[in-house]
């Protein structure tokens, strides 16, 4: 998670991508870091449009990640709804 010129946080050594992007947001409050406006990347495409849910839910407002799911539309759906640059 970044902002500002700024890592805030990441979430790493996780099986899971959810708990990784849970792990990170968890630590970004921690440091009472302001994830409004946060843009989040990711090693690996996702799934399902679950982490962009979550990341939405947070305040993050743009995602980097390669794609290549055959499942990508609906998290390009759910960005597009919701004003999320990906």
């Amino acid at each position: 998670l970044a902002k500002g010129h700024q890592l805030l946080a990441s979430g790493t050594g996780q099986t899971s991508r959810v708990d990784a992007l849970e792990q990170a947001i968890a630590k970004a409050r921690k440091f009472e870091f302001d994830l409004k406006g946060a843009a989040m990347a990711s090693d690996a495409f996702f799934p399902f449009p679950d982490c962009v849910e979550i990341a939405h839910q947070a305040g993050i407002t743009a995602v980097v990640q390669p794609g290549g799911s055959i499942r990508d539309q609906e998290s390009i759906d759910y960005c597009d709804a919701h004003g999320m640059a990906m």
